[in-house]
């Protein structure tokens, strides 16, 4: 019997940004050089099958450090930064701790700590609970950070000192919904200052032009990634408003409702920042048992995005590196 023609539009880039890639090695590269096990505080980063693989080579994922034994063996905080308090706490208990936050999130808590310094409130722009933003607003004291998630939010948020404001915001956000709730506020707030550089990262940014050059092209639109990643659910949301109201996300091929893709002629297919390719290689290998598939990847840009162990591992990665 003959299967239906398929075209699957392929989102590029997808999936591990330099972040996640940094945040995966060092866990991986702590195990090499101190041996099981290496705790690890909240997922490294938020996909499962990262998490169980990493579990499976000897790391152990607690949410607080209250649940690590004094072993002596390697902490590591993950790729979403922590508050203050963390770093403080670990020290305090005189824990070997490396830290795997993105540079560019640590490049926002500066930012945050900048502005305090200046004598600014700042507002966060985020989504509340995000580790990514407890993190962030864990930089400064209390009261010091106001969090605005939409656009309604920022019409109504109240502050002191309207002359000594600046804003931050969350790596993983919707470029166009940030656009729009930093426009709110500089309406309301003429004189508040931004960022040197844009707070959206590059990985997320480019993730999301590519999504919206598919889109409209696609009857149908997969994103791979997890529930409770904020890049991934951006995907699928701009996706959405970008020509392709079939959008969805799946954590895997296993979550694919095939049947339901009955008829379509075009898939859309991308993946959230902290995704493994083996996962699209296997919704695309899935795919080709229902579908005669023929692949079209649509790049926008390319990535050379490369950011430096911590030198404590730095031995490990040069011992592997050498002939």
């Amino acid at each position: 019997m003959t299967k239906p023609s398929l075209t699957i539009l392929l989102a590029a880039p997808r999936g591990f940004c330099a972040g996640v890639d940094r945040a995966i090695q060092i866990v991986e590269k702590a195990l090499e050089k101190y041996g099981a096990p290496v705790y690890v505080r909240h997922e490294i980063v938020h996909n499962k099958y990262v998490v169980d693989s990493l579990k499976a080579k000897g790391a152990i994922f607690v949410e607080e450090l209250t649940q690590i034994p004094d072993d002596g063996q390697p902490v590591v905080f993950s790729a979403h930064g922590v508050a203050k308090s963390v770093p403080a706490e670990a020290a305090r208990r005189e824990m070997f701790y490396i830290d795997a936050t993105c540079p560019l999130v640590s490049k926002v808590h500066k930012e945050a700590e900048r502005h305090h310094r200046e004598g600014n409130h700042v507002i966060l722009i985020g989504h509340a609970g995000h580790p990514e933003v407890v993190g962030t607003m864990g930089q400064l004291p209390p009261g010091a950070v106001t969090l605005v998630e939409t656009v309604e939010d920022a019409g109504r948020v109240r502050v002191a000192d309207p002359d000594n404001l600046a804003y931050c915001t969350q790596t993983t956000l919707s470029v166009d919904d940030t656009a729009q709730i930093v426009a709110s506020l500089q309406a309301r707030f003429p004189a508040i200052k931004g960022p040197k550089r844009e707070d959206i990262c590059y990985a997320t940014t480019n993730r999301q032009a590519a999504v919206k050059a598919i889109a409209p092209r696609s009857d149908a639109l997969l994103v791979i990634g997890a529930p409770n990643s904020s890049n991934s659910n951006r995907l699928v949301e701009v996706a959405q408003l970008h020509g392709c109201p079939r959008a969805s996300l799946v954590r895997s091929a296993a979550e694919v409702d095939w049947p339901a893709l009955a008829g379509i002629g075009t898939l859309g297919l991308s993946a959230g920042a902290s995704a493994p390719e083996i996962l699209v290689d296997e919704v695309i290998a899935q795919a080709r048992a229902h579908f005669d598939v023929t692949i079209e990847e649509v790049e926008l840009t390319k990535e050379d995005v490369n950011f430096n162990l911590p030198v404590v591992l730095r031995d490990v990665a040069l011992k592997q590196a050498s002939p």
